[in-house]
C-alpha cells in the first residue's frame, strides 16, 4: 500500500508541476524515491504492535503528505499551497478532536511564527530571501500535525539535518554562497517525531 500511495504522489507531484510549468526532471530519485520511501514509512508505522487502525490511517496522510514536500521541494524548490493548504485543513480538523483541542493549533501558530522571525532576521543579516513562506506554511501543518513537544523535536531535528547539509555542501563546492532548501529537512525531521516509542 504505502508503495503504491508513494506512487500516487509522484504522479500527482509531475502533474502540479506542469500545472506550475515546471519541468519535473526524470530522474531515479525523483520516480522511485516516493514509493521507496513510502514503502518503508508505511512498513515501519503499521509494525508497530500498539497501533490502532485509526491512528495508522491518519498517519499515513501525513506521511504522504511529508514525502511529497520532500521530493517536490528537492527537484523544484517549492512547497505548494495546494499541497499545505489542505494538508493544513485536515490536520487542524485532527488537532481539534485530540486533547486539549488547541494544543495542535498552539504549537502551528508557534511554529510558524518562529520560522517567519527567523526567516525575517536571516534575510536581514543575509541580504537575501533566507525562508520562503512555503516553509512557513510547512511548520503550521507540522504543528497541527504533532502537536507542542513533537513538534519542538520535528524543527530542532530538522534544523540540525539542515545544518548539516549545509555544511557538507559548502565543504564540497568550497563556497559559503550556496543555498538549500530546508522543506525536506523540516519534513524528515516531522517524520521521525510521528514515530513515537511508547
Amino acid at each position: 500500500m504505502g508503495g503504491a500511495a508513494g506512487a500516487a504522489v509522484r504522479w500527482g507531484s509531475v502533474r502540479l508541476a506542469a500545472t506550475e510549468e515546471l519541468d519535473s526532471p526524470n530522474s531515479a530519485v525523483g520516480t522511485l524515491g516516493p514509493p521507496v520511501l513510502s514503502a518503508i514509512l508505511f512498513a515501519a508505522f503499521a509494525a508497530r504492535p500498539w497501533i490502532d487502525l485509526t491512528t495508522m490511517v491518519l498517519q499515513g496522510v501525513f506521511v504522504l503528505v511529508l514525502v511529497q514536500v520532500i521530493f517536490f521541494d528537492l527537484e523544484h524548490g517549492l512547497i505548494l499551497d495546494r499541497v499545505m493548504l489542505p494538508a493544513a485543513l485536515f490536520a487542524l480538523a485532527v488537532s481539534v478532536l485530540r486533547q486539549p483541542w488547541w494544543a495542535g493549533t498552539a504549537a502551528g501558530l508557534v511554529a510558524a511564527g518562529a520560522l517567519l522571525l527567523l526567516g525575517g532576521v536571516g534575510s536581514l543579516l543575509a541580504r537575501r530571501d533566507a525562508l520562503g513562506l512555503g516553509d512557513v506554511k510547512l511548520a503550521a501543518v507540522i504543528g497541527l500535525m504533532l502537536g507542542p513537544e513533537r513538534t519542538a523535536e520535528a524543527m530542532v531535528t530538522g534544523f540540525i539535518g539542515a545544518g548539516a547539509a549545509a555544511i557538507g555542501i559548502a565543504a564540497w563546492h568550497r563556497s559559503l554562497g550556496g543555498q538549500i532548501a530546508l522543506g525536506p529537512y523540516l519534513a524528515a525531521g516531522a517524520l521521525i517525531a510521528l514515530y513515537p516509542i511508547p
